[in-house]
């Protein structure tokens, strides 16, 4: 008995590799166990009495985002929680990512106008030369050549 004490056991129901993964990703989101309220209730749907009778259905509250995941996909309580995680960690960082992303196209916009204004200044300048150049030409001495008739 004393070897089965060496294997930790699945808080999940998945391999050690996938629930190391899981508990790796939340810490790197910054999702702490603490801010979930898991909740289980009866599944709807195909599965016969097992649904009917087990709590196997996980919801999932995540606090501080106030996102909320409900997952039914196995009839084993013990999967379904993992797959919620799973689910509610996808949700946070889209969220997460569209604020990089928006962030992004923050920046991205702000170098396109710089860039359109470098553009215009050089278009202005161009056509200040040009002024300044037709100026000088009128200055001009004229030539005993030129008729005023």
């Amino acid at each position: 008995m004393s070897w089965s004490y060496a294997f930790k056991m699945s808080l999940f129901n998945v391999s050690q590799e996938k629930e190391r993964a899981l508990l790796a990703r939340m810490e790197r989101l910054g999702v702490a166990e603490d801010d979930l309220r898991e909740t289980f209730v009866r599944s709807s749907g195909p599965g016969g009495q097992k649904v009917n009778k087990t709590s196997s259905c996980v919801q999932l509250l995540h606090i501080p985002s106030g996102l909320a995941v409900k997952c039914q996909q196995s009839r084993s309580q013990a999967l379904n929680r993992f797959l919620a995680r799973r689910l509610l960690l996808d949700r946070i960082e889209r969220i997460q990512q569209g604020k990089v992303l928006a962030e992004k196209q923050r920046v991205e916009k702000i170098k396109r106008q710089k860039r359109r204004r470098s553009r215009r200044a050089k278009e202005k300048i161009l056509k200040d030369k040009h002024d300044r150049s037709l100026q000088k030409a009128l200055r001009s001495k004229i030539t005993p050549t030129q008729d005023f008739e």
